[in-house]
């Protein structure tokens, strides 16, 4: 009996994939910005006719979240994201301005490598078939093998709306032997021209290390910060159900609560009676102990999970069935502190500063331990407090006064609709932006003459014997003080 190869299989898969979106991408290329447009919008609003059924699906596959919110997490990667761009100009010229004599003219990148997540599985595979296409670039997606099924379904859904649009199908596609070989060969390719990696940090390392232009961010770790002068109620709430959303899944969702030390009693009793469960210290070790791997990471087991599920996977006996968030007291940040990491689940860590100065200086100390460059948010009325924290905190996101994963991923704010949020240089990240269609483009310049290079000479400062009229001359300069001064110092180490 011959065995077959399924690495091998993966990887001839990929050519063929990459193949065909080159020359889907070709075609689509040629159309105008309305026919680009409907192609977009049909996706969208399949996604939307799709959102319950494909919501089901994921959670059924991954086990992760809650469906009604996978629900909205996917109108949001559908509708809310097109309605944000539906009006962007993406083909041919994007702007002239005919007095300086400069023209914009947009260019697709090409083949687009799509590396999805099992966290936000099908709404993500949405959203980047939309922003691909929006830019006029085919995407093929390597899923997460444990949600390989909703993936693929969701990709079917896209085919068939572009199908329907005029387009050529082949614009999305979806690798179906998921390996690791598959992979490294999708973003290794030489007609994949930039690769979008959502997913572990590993992944998007090797993402940047392929030698493939990459967009990928790093994890998110934000803390949020309860100021004295807001109203504590609304901020309490807002946390609470930010971070119970689809069970936490979203990267930019708050990860630890800090206030000052002389609002900790007010601030408990409000979660308290919000549904914030407050672990004793025996609990709290026993937690740790679970959340966090040998290696430092995060334990897939609590990704997703609600609280009553996380209190038994760890044998917690005493967490009420009407907790909502379990909150675990933390006095520092690393490896020996578990409850410092990103937590993608209903648990949080509590943390206080003496003043607003020492809140700004543990705040920057979490997320250069992780999450540099993602999310923090906020919750005041004073905005001199905001300007204070923007100017210092290593974040791309300062969110004030709203839910942190809503807001991070421009739900309830005007931020670019996005479920690929870059961290900047400081996260090792291409972009700090909410990836976007203009994120998946290249512009192309063109620059009419202004000047001749008479007019160029003539602004340059007259020189005699190479020595500029500008500069002082040789004589003014004391050679010997410079040089005694160095012997000085030399002679003084």
């Amino acid at each position: 009996m011959q065995l077959i190869d399924k690495d091998l299989l993966s990887v001839q898969e990929v050519r063929e994939l990459v193949e065909r979106a080159k020359q889907a991408q070709q075609e689509l290329a040629q159309m105008d910005q309305a026919h680009v447009d409907r192609i977009v919008r049909a996706i969208a609003d399949a996604g939307v006719r799709n959102a319950r059924r494909l919501a089901q699906m994921a959670h059924e596959d991954t086990g992760f979240g809650v469906v009604d919110d996978k629900v909205i997490k996917n109108v949001f990667a559908s509708r809310g994201v097109y309605e944000h761009i539906k009006g962007m100009k993406t083909v041919g010229e994007v702007s002239r301005d005919d007095a300086k004599g400069l023209r914009t003219i947009a260019v697709p990148v090409g083949v687009v490598a799509g590396l999805l997540p099992s966290t936000n599985p099908t709404s993500t595979a949405l959203y980047k078939a939309e922003i691909s296409i929006k830019a006029g670039n085919a995407i093929v997606f390597s899923p997460h093998p444990a949600a390989l099924r909703c993936i693929s379904e969701t990709v079917k859904v896209i085919r068939q709306a572009i199908n329907e649009a005029g387009g050529n199908e082949n614009l999305v596609s979806c690798i179906t032997i998921p390996t690791m070989e598959a992979t490294d060969s999708l973003m290794h390719h030489r007609d994949v021209a930039m690769i979008l990696a959502t997913g572990g940090s590993a992944m998007v390392r090797a993402a940047y290390s392929s030698g493939t232009p990459a967009i990928g961010v790093g994890p998110g770790n934000g803390p949020a910060y309860i100021d004295r002068s807001c109203d504590l109620k609304l901020a309490v709430k807002r946390i609470m159900d930010s971070k119970t959303f689809d069970n936490g899944t979203i990267c930019a969702s708050e990860q630890s609560i800090i206030c000052d030390e002389d609002m900790v009693d007010a601030v408990r009793a409000e979660m308290e009676a919000q549904g914030a469960y407050f672990l004793d210290d025996a609990e709290r070790a026993q937690l740790g102990r679970f959340i966090l791997r040998a290696n430092g990471t995060m334990n897939p087991e609590i990704v997703g999970r609600s609280v009553q599920t996380i209190a038994n996977l760890a044998g917690l006996t005493r967490v009420p069935n009407t907790a909502r968030v379990l909150v675990a007291k933390e006095d520092g940040v690393g490896r020996r502190h578990p409850y410092s990491n990103e937590k993608l689940a209903p648990i949080l860590a509590f943390y206080t500063g003496t003043d607003y100065k020492d809140v700004c200086d543990k705040v920057c100390e979490i997320l250069h331990y992780e999450g540099a460059g993602h999310t923090f948010s906020m919750h005041t009325k004073n905005d001199e407090l905001v300007e204070y924290f923007a100017k210092r905190v290593p974040a791309s996101r300062i969110i004030v006064n709203t839910a942190s994963a809503l807001g991070g991923i421009g739900g309830t704010t005007n931020l670019q609709p996005a479920l690929t949020l870059g961290c900047g240089a400081v996260g090792g990240s291409a972009t700090s932006e909410n990836v976007g269609p203009m994120n998946l483009l290249n512009m192309r310049y063109v620059a009419y003459g202004q000047r001749e290079l008479e007019e160029i000479r003539a602004q340059i400062p007259s020189c005699d014997d190479g020595i500029c009229s500008t500069a002082p001359a040789m004589s003014e300069i004391d050679v010997d003080s410079i040089v005694r001064g160095v012997i000085e110092k030399l002679k003084a180490l």
